[in-house]
């Protein structure tokens, strides 16, 4: 049975990686195309550049999501001491860069409002 469940964990580690890959890369196909289509056909405008900045921003803190419920998948079977500071470590870097990224794309979001 513990066999069993160890395999399934690992499965829904990768699973939420791919999920996560998928949506950066969406994300970023996203952005481009908000990117190319109002700004080379068109007049540049900042608050078009801002919302592909939010797209992007918002894939990518997605992204971060997914990939500490992946580690903590991950760390869930038979965890050393080690296993779980470097978790500790990666979710703090993560948890830091997500808080930051959630920030900037609220600025962007205000300066959009403002124009």
């Amino acid at each position: 049975m513990q066999d069993i469940l160890k395999t399934v964990v690992v499965y829904a580690a990768s699973l939420a990686e791919l999920a996560a890959a998928v949506v950066i890369v969406s994300g970023v196909l996203q952005a481009l195309w908000i990117y190319i289509a109002r700004n080379l056909c068109g007049k540049c405008r900042l608050h078009v550049m801002a919302r592909g900045r939010l797209k992007l921003g918002h894939s990518l803190s997605l992204a971060l999501e997914l990939l500490i419920g992946a580690d903590i998948l991950k760390s869930s079977i038979a965890p050393t001491w080690e296993d779980l500071g470097q978790l500790a470590t990666i979710v703090a870097i993560r948890t830091v860069l997500n808080y930051f990224l959630l920030y900037e794309m609220k600025k962007v979001r205000e300066e959009e409002d403002v124009d």
